[in-house]
């Protein structure tokens, strides 16, 4: 299987120039709601891959055994807060996605195509999942700080 780094390295080489034709039509904001949209799509769709293969309905225990997919290549560093079936608090400390997009010259929109991807995976893994981020580090913050939650 694919490290997520490089699906995501590829992702974005198809992205970015679906990204600069659209800009040559409509402004900025329009291209990015574009993107945000497809991108969010997507990640449901990929939420709901995960979920069946798990095989039941899954909890926060569920999605934190497939972090490694997202960590893999040493892409991020997760310092772990708590982590239980119905919480689940962590920060990344480093975050290469970030460092990859701005490399790829993709700075501008490489919130929409990670961060972006965080709350909308919780709607096909689990609707009852909901994630509360205030900031990240591609957004320029020291950290992310990912605070998931059962509803209910």
């Amino acid at each position: 299987m694919i490290p997520m780094i490089e699906q995501r390295r590829i992702e974005a080489e198809l992205v970015r120039d679906f990204y600069n034709v659209l800009l040559k039509s409509m402004p900025k904001a329009q291209a990015q709601e574009i993107i945000r949209e497809a991108i969010a799509s997507s990640a449901i769709r990929q939420g709901k891959a995960y979920a069946k293969a798990v095989g039941h309905t899954p909890d926060l225990e569920d999605f934190a055994s497939h972090s490694a997919a997202w960590d893999a290549n040493n892409a991020l560093e997760r310092e772990v807060l708590h982590a239980s079936p119905e919480r689940l608090d962590y920060n990344i400390t480093r975050c290469a996605y970030a460092a990859m997009y701005k490399e790829m010259g993709l700075g501008d929109i490489g919130h929409l195509l990670s961060c972006n991807r965080d709350a909308a995976f919780c709607e096909g893994y689990n609707k009852d999942m909901e994630l509360t981020r205030t900031q990240t580090i591609m957004e320029g913050a020291p950290h992310c700080d990912f605070r998931y939650r059962m509803k209910g």
